[in-house]
């Protein structure tokens, strides 16, 4: 995880992830909302409470708000997978 920019109100990461999840029950609940973007490799996330798995791949983007329960159900097992999060 690198931070490219953070102005104290927007923080600018990129984040490579090498065949990763979250560990079991652990789910992400943060203050901010975070606009993500797969820049290369897939991935899948999982939103508390909905049955369907969000499939990322290049290109694709989502954007969650704040206090929003998800996780990160894999990454690519094949490349490493890039994401740009804004988070704001």
């Amino acid at each position: 995880m690198e931070t490219l920019v953070d102005s104290g109100r927007v923080r600018i990461q990129r984040i490579i992830s090498d065949s990763h999840c979250s560990p079991e029950e652990f789910w992400y609940d943060q203050a901010e909302s975070e606009f993500v973007l797969l820049l290369e490799g897939s991935a899948a996330l999982r939103f508390e409470g909905e049955d369907e798995i969000v499939l990322l791949k290049q290109g694709d983007w989502v954007d969650i708000p704040a206090h929003v329960r998800h996780r990160v159900e894999w990454t690519d097992p094949k490349q490493k997978t890039v994401w740009l999060a804004v988070f704001y």
